[in-house]
């Protein structure tokens, strides 16, 4: 049963790893914003942030990260949890992100 829930939770960072923020070349994914993932059966929470808590496209990344993560077999509901603590900053990105953005 421990192997479905990791293969669902590495198909749910597939997926994550599509999603964008329209102006931001980079996943939300390795940008950091994804806090927690957690898979209860078929049920899966997501606590996440954005880099401003102001972001004018919230709610279409929400949308796309509850579609996304809902689309893969197994998962019954997505949770979308926004969360602004701890508050998100430039260290929480991956070192990917960092060159894509030329942080490195």
């Amino acid at each position: 049963m421990e192997n479905e829930f990791l293969k669902i939770e590495e198909e749910i960072v597939r997926m994550l790893r599509t999603v964008y923020d329209p102006e931001i070349p980079v996943n939300i994914y390795d940008l950091g914003l994804i806090y927690n993932v957690e898979v209860d059966g078929g049920n899966v929470a997501i606590d996440m942030t954005f880099t401003s808590p102001s972001c004018p496209v919230a709610d279409f990344i929400i949308d796309d990260v509850r579609e996304k993560t809902e689309s893969i077999e197994g998962v019954k509901s997505a949770q979308i949890n926004l969360v602004f603590e701890p508050e998100w900053n430039k260290d929480m990105m991956t070192d990917e992100a960092k060159l894509e953005l030329g942080l490195l």
